[in-house]
């Protein structure tokens, strides 16, 4: 009896692929199978992003610094949990989370710290960020302007994505209803303040990271993503011009040929629900993506044995046409990442932008047999999980009756068990055991962090003009409300030095919290 092979998403391998497949699709064009630009990478290569952030502003400055000197192309920011969920460093919340996953931010001071010596203008910066995005993206706004930076160029990416919180990973403050409206206010504030800020990142990232498959992240990142175009349809936003700064982000794990399917595929799929909701621009046709490596596939044990796994999920990403890239450190299932595995996680990006000639040809693997049949039947599969989607009510319905979370459970259980099983086959875990294998140093973050920014935030607020501070509060709690933007107003908070959790805190007594 023949050996039956398949990937983690349950597509079986054939031993052979013979059958030839007709090329008629060319890169450039709908429906972007082969790239979003005719050239690709031959032109000019991905931007190589570094995700960094931890402690305070001026360590996490240090840290950019740094890897601008190393040649990183574009900062990526990390923000701790307290900044994720809305709540100050001082809140009793807060306690024992200041700094550790990320970088603490409270107020616009902060965020001045944290971007010292970098000008907005000439950099471009994503920030992972959902919940509380509208906020952070308002300290990045009156931070620009104080630098005098012309707002119609500031780029970058705020991730926004606030429907992968609720089925996959948790940061979230609000009930779905306001929580779409503050992303339906970013579109319309950005389309007309910030024109080059990519308003949302839809992350299929968490969804792959919480146990998803290939298959389900795409299925349920892009049924996100259609949910997304149909709220700012709905209050009247023009899909040519709001799709244009939507982008995508992705997760690449280890099976090299499948992730280059799942991502060829997913530009195909997003051409065709785009054109499908009326968009006629190309631009607003076009699946663009960053693409972070699998967190979730690095080992404690034989750490260094990440470095392998990296340079493979960076091929993955590249090969299959992402437009910027974040490499993990090998250390990461162990810590944040010293300064030691960062330099190597960009290092291996660097390695296979100059020397390894992926960056030679567009779509390289286009026309393999086994790539193209391997890509429609991703696409077949995600099909089928979407249109069970769309028969629920769409991504936000699917998500309220736990179909999406209860996938993603399923298939985190399923590859877990396999594991364990010995029939899946991870180096270092399950064969090829080392028990000396001695631990790399581990980067630690200290407690008294939350007791330096409790200071900071102290003599902040005794500064300021406490009376506009609650004005400002006072007209963000009124218009919520209401119909009308809270961006503007979220702005002008920020700049009377109105802090993260003070904004949070007016929006929770309003719409109160999604439990």
């Amino acid at each position: 009896m023949e050996k039956t092979i398949q990937t983690d998403s349950g597509i079986v391998i054939a031993p052979l692929y013979t059958q030839p497949v007709p090329m008629e699709e060319q890169p450039g064009a709908f429906p972007y199978t082969r790239g979003i630009h005719a050239t690709m990478y031959r032109d000019k290569l991905w931007t190589m992003r570094q995700y960094a952030g931890f402690s305070t502003a001026e360590e996490s400055n240090k840290r950019y610094h740094y890897l601008l000197s190393q040649g990183v192309m574009g900062l990526s920011v990390a923000f701790d949990l307290p900044t994720q969920i809305g709540y100050d460093s001082d809140h009793a919340m807060s306690e024992g989370e200041v700094g550790k996953v990320g970088v603490a931010i409270d107020s616009l001071e902060d965020m001045e710290i944290l971007f010292k010596g970098i000008s907005l203008e000439q950099i471009s910066t994503s920030m992972t960020i959902n919940a509380t995005g509208f906020i952070l993206l308002a300290f990045y706004i009156a931070l620009a302007k104080r630098q005098g930076a012309d707002l119609k160029k500031i780029s970058g990416t705020i991730q926004n994505d606030i429907l992968k919180e609720y089925a996959a990973r948790g940061t979230f403050i609000y009930p779905p209803k306001p929580s779409m409206r503050l992303i339906t206010d970013i579109f319309a504030y950005c389309s007309k303040e910030v024109p080059k800020w990519n308003t949302i990142s839809i992350s299929g990232y968490h969804i792959r990271e919480a146990g998803a498959n290939a298959v389900q992240e795409l299925a349920f990142t892009l049924a996100n993503g259609k949910a997304y175009l149909k709220a700012a349809l709905e209050v009247g936003l023009d899909i040519n011009v709001f799709a244009k700064r939507l982008s995508f982000f992705f997760n690449a794990h280890n099976h090299l040929f499948e992730e280059v399917a799942k991502f060829r595929a997913a530009r195909r799929m997003w051409a065709n629900i785009t054109k499908e909701l009326g968009a006629t621009d190309a631009k607003a046709q076009m699946l663009r993506f960053h693409t972070q490596t699998g967190g979730s596939t690095l080992t404690a044990q034989q750490p260094q044995n990440n470095i392998v796994r990296v340079a493979i999920q960076t091929l993955a990403a590249t090969m299959g046409g992402t437009q910027s890239l974040h490499t993990n450190g090998f250390d990461e299932a162990l810590s944040l990442p010293t300064e030691e595995a960062a330099r190597i996680a960009l290092r291996t990006q660097q390695i296979v932008g100059y020397e390894s000639g992926v960056a030679d040809t567009v779509d390289p693997l286009a026309g393999s047999f086994y790539v193209e049949a391997l890509t429609n039947e991703v696409e077949s599969k995600a099909w089928e999980l979407i249109h069970k989607i769309d028969a629920m009510g769409g991504a936000v319905s699917a998500i309220e009756q736990g179909f999406i979370q209860d996938e993603i459970a399923r298939s985190a259980y399923r590859y877990q068990q396999e594991i364990e099983n010995n029939e899946k086959i991870i180096i270092g875990v399950n064969k090829f055991t080392a028990a000396d294998q001695a631990a790399p140093p581990v980067f630690r973050i200290d407690d008294s962090i939350r007791t330096l920014q409790s200071d900071r935030l102290r003599s902040l607020r005794e500064r300021r003009d406490n009376t506009a501070v609650q004005q400002a509060l006072a007209n963000i709690r009124q218009a919520a409300g209401t119909s009308e933007n809270l961006m503007p107003l979220v702005v002008t908070a920020v700049e009377q030095l109105c802090t993260l959790g003070e904004i949070a805190d007016v929006l929770r007594e309003v719409w109160g919290e999604y439990k």
